[in-house]
């Protein structure tokens, strides 16, 4: 049974949709954002004290985009997952962390500097100059799909769960309505699919069932550790 430690619309949620995608059986621990302050005796379990950590049998995992790799990996054969003999699994591979490292990344700066920070030290110019800068590489995704439903291989992959969580993150902030067109139709199309609407539901039931409240502290959502 693989285990997974998430935090509510933490990057942890990447992996925690593809299970659902995946339909592979998982227990779900919901933690207090941040884990490392809130939840002390997870530093026991994780020394890093972020999310998201699966463990598989021996495997420790802290990686968002590498868990989704990982993952594709251990249920091949799967339509998630693009194969080296296929024309894009470049495109693939580039996309699966481009999420992250590219999209993701900017964001949580946009967080530090407008939400986590004590008000006096807050940024906002420093902030918007990074909304701005995740807006950017962004738009390099507008070509891409004003011609493709998804973003390679012809079909939805992990590809689109690692872009798709830098989206949601990007709502949380208040930047959905500065996407795109074609973006902006995309975010709706992976909104739709049961597998991210059943991840949403099951961070939501399993946080009820363990005590762990719903409604973050003030400036503490959505947690990206």
């Amino acid at each position: 049974m693989i285990t997974l430690y998430h935090c509510l619309s933490a990057r942890s949620f990447r992996p925690l949709w593809m299970l659902e995608e995946l339909q592979k059986p998982y227990d779900l621990v919901i933690m207090p954002f941040p884990p490392r302050v809130l939840a002390r005796a997870y530093l026991d379990v994780n020394p890093l004290g972020t999310v998201p950590l699966m463990i598989d049998g021996k495997t420790r995992m802290s990686e968002s985009a590498a868990i989704c790799q990982y993952l594709c990996a251990i249920s091949a054969p799967t339509s998630l997952q693009v194969e080296p003999d296929e024309e894009d699994f470049g495109a693939f591979l580039n996309y699966l962390h481009f999420g992250e490292a590219t999209l993701t990344f900017p964001q949580t700066l946009v967080l530090r500097y407008s939400r986590f920070e004590p008000e006096d030290r807050r940024q906002p110019v420093v902030a918007e100059d990074y909304a701005k800068w995740f807006l950017a590489r962004l738009r390099t995704l507008e070509p891409v799909l004003s011609r493709r439903e998804y973003l390679c291989a012809s079909r939805f992959t992990a590809a689109d769960v690692s872009v798709g969580y830098a989206l949601m993150l990007a709502r949380h902030l208040g930047l959905a309505p500065r996407f795109t067109p074609a973006v902006s139709a995309y975010w709706s199309r992976l909104q739709q699919r049961d597998a991210y609407m059943r991840a949403l539901q099951a961070q939501s039931a399993s946080a009820v069932a363990q005590g762990v409240s719903l409604v973050p502290a003030p400036d503490t959502m959505p947690s990206v550790t």
